[in-house]
């Protein structure tokens, strides 16, 4: 797993770690077992990788001003 989110780095994320926990974020790095994701209000999450049960990952939407119709 920890390989795997290794890839990701850079890429905004849902991160499950169970049946209600879900954190979202980019994600800043990968090290000795540790998930760093940063929030939209720059705060820094710390996940156990070994806790991680699944990941999405989240598409950037161009935001367009003026009304959707």
């Amino acid at each position: 797993m920890e390989e795997f989110l290794v890839q990701l780095m850079g890429k905004k994320v849902d991160v499950s770690c169970g049946m209600s926990a879900v954190v979202r974020g980019e994600i800043v790095t990968v090290k000795a077992g540790i998930l760093y994701l940063r929030d939209e209000e720059e705060r820094v999450c710390y996940v156990a990788v070994n806790k991680v049960a699944v990941v999405w990952e989240l598409k950037e939407h161009e935001s367009r001003a003026g009304f959707i119709g």
